[in-house]
């Protein structure tokens, strides 16, 4: 077993001993595509997605160096039909590009570095194949398939971490004409002599790249325009492969007494592709070590990218940020990102970053992003601190004295705060239909998602729309039913509250009730509020 050729199959072992969640559904799908023209796929999803994992069964499963059988048995993949023919039928290449990110000393040695190691490995492994001098990578692997017959499976790990790690496209050393090719540049020409020639489909029977970002865009074309993409914004069928399915997460939480709807609350609210609830499934395996739920995002090391972007100053940006605070979605377009976090010209390149990291979720269908989840919510308001938007901070710390004054019952206060989220919110909020009535309050409450359940929730009569919201475990606070109406008075508020009997659906609350009425006056343009205690019966 060598560290790039045929590493074997102890890394997925150590996997399948602790609890492991199946996923060895990706083995059929690429399986699939070997020795085909789809036989390139890079499949890219945010950190902590399991994307590692994903890699390391493959290398056991095509690995020839040894008997992987036993580690599949009882797993998905053993019931198709394609298991027993690949096998470990294939010398595998496993690459992973953070080795050597990490190693500074290299320098824009790099690209240089990783050939050269894995050609050591290679004339090891094949001691009588004959070499041509000054051969590079695919040289070295033409004489091989040439002398022995076999085909490679080549795993590349964090393909994009070049990409990530060189921002300043460093030159190579010693250059001052401006002519010597970059380190990004060096790295893709390596990937396209690999993967675009015409020696590669007899070299290759399939290549599975990870990364986080899709492969770079050159003007309006991948660099790599061969390769299958699966991604977090357009996944294919690819959806379920990682990051772990409601279905997955409630075994998990049936096996260890975990609360699902704790573990949605924080974990879920992923749409990839058609997986419309896919949970993060780092965060959730860490809550089930720890008993805990909480915010385990700070760990994925993306952070002070996300404060740089959320402050660029464009156009848009900020109301976009505070509807998604509020639990809006938005329109993205992300069609013209170039793949490349340093290349980041507009709005919706802010927007498609930020889905790619894994701090926004993507519905396809509405080409809408949105916060999933408390977890990255809160981290999201935690960057916002970090920046120099002191309106937004304004705003978060309003809100937070908002939530103070609704649950003490001041009236008048809450009328205020009202106004003042409406003022500061102008350019957004136009009330003049049920969905910036929603919006306005959606806002003015933005703290409160931080303690509570939101469900929004339209009115079928035109002109208002109301809140309900739920105290999260532990949050010793009342549940809010909040109602606002346009041009009418409080208490045909209260009445509208009574009516509809809110508490209903509250059945599973054993907790005190707030019912809060507010009135947005269009001449005065002024809020008034009423708030009472409701007694359930």
């Amino acid at each position: 077993m060598g560290i790039y050729i045929n590493k074997g199959n102890n890394a997925f072992r150590d996997i399948v001993n602790g609890d492991y969640v199946d996923k060895t559904s990706l083995i059929p799908f690429v399986n699939k595509t070997l020795n085909t023209e789809c036989r390139y796929s890079c499949v890219t999803r945010s950190r902590r997605f399991g994307k590692s994992m994903a890699a390391k069964m493959l290398c056991a499963y095509y690995d020839k160096s040894c008997d992987s059988r036993e580690l599949f048995c009882g797993l998905e993949v053993e019931k198709d039909e394609s298991f027993d023919k690949y096998l470990n039928k294939y010398s595998v290449i496993y690459l992973d590009v953070t080795s050597f990110t990490a190693r500074p000393e290299l320098g824009d040695r790099i690209v240089r570095v990783i050939q050269e190691k894995i050609i050591e490995e290679l004339k090891e492994a094949y001691p009588d194949v004959r070499y041509r001098d000054n051969s590079d990578l695919m040289d070295i692997l033409s004489a091989i398939r040439e002398a022995t017959g076999e085909k490679f499976f080549f795993i590349i790990d964090e393909w994009d971490a070049i990409c990530r790690e060189f921002p300043d496209r460093r030159k190579m050393k010693g250059d001052t004409s401006g002519a010597a090719p970059t380190i990004l540049d060096e790295y893709v020409m390596l990937l396209r002599r690999l993967f675009k020639t015409q020696e590669s489909d007899e070299i290759f029977a399939g290549a599975y790249l990870t990364g986080i970002l899709p492969i770079k865009r050159y003007n309006t074309e991948s660099a790599l325009n061969n390769f299958r993409e699966y991604s977090m914004i357009s996944p294919g069928r690819m959806a379920n492969a990682l990051g772990f399915t409601h279905d997955e997460v409630m075994g998990l939480c049936n096996s260890f007494t975990m609360d699902i709807k704790e573990m949605e609350q924080w974990y879920d609210g992923y749409r990839i592709g058609r997986a419309s609830h896919i949970f993060n499934p780092y965060s959730v395996m860490r809550a089930i070590e720890n008993d805990r739920y909480k915010s385990y995002w700070t760990t994925t090391g993306a952070y002070d990218s996300v404060v740089t972007y959320i402050q660029m100053n464009f156009d848009g940006l900020k109301d976009d940020i505070i509807r998604m605070l509020a639990g809006e979605h938005v329109y993205v377009d992300t069609t013209e990102f170039t793949n490349d976090m340093h290349i980041v010209r507009s709005k919706n390149d802010v927007l498609t970053v930020l889905i790619h990291l894994g701090y926004l979720a993507y519905d396809e269908d509405e080409q809408e992003c949105f916060i999933p989840n408390k977890e990255v919510g809160d981290e999201m308001n935690n960057a916002i601190k970090a920046t120099s938007w002191d309106e937004l901070a304004k705003t978060i710390q309003n809100s937070k004295n908002l939530l103070a004054f609704t649950i003490s019952g001041n009236e008048q206060a809450v009328a205020k705060a009202i106004d003042l989220a409406h003022d500061e919110n102008t350019s957004i909020l136009s009330y003049n239909d049920e969905n910036s009535l929603a919006c306005v309050l959606s806002i003015a409450y933005i703290w409160a998602k931080n303690e509570y359940v939101i469900h929004r929730e339209y009115a079928t009569g035109k002109g208002y729309a109301d809140l309900v919201m739920i105290p999260r475990r532990n949050v010793s606070k009342p549940a809010l039913v909040i109602e606002l109406k346009y041009n009418q008075s409080t208490d045909t508020a209260i009445s509208q509250i009574k009516r509809k009997n809110y508490p209903a659906k509250l059945a599973d609350y054993a907790g005190d009730i707030l019912l809060v009425e507010i009135n947005y006056d269009k001449e005065s343009k002024q809020h008034t509020c009423k708030i009472e205690k409701y007694q359930c019966i």
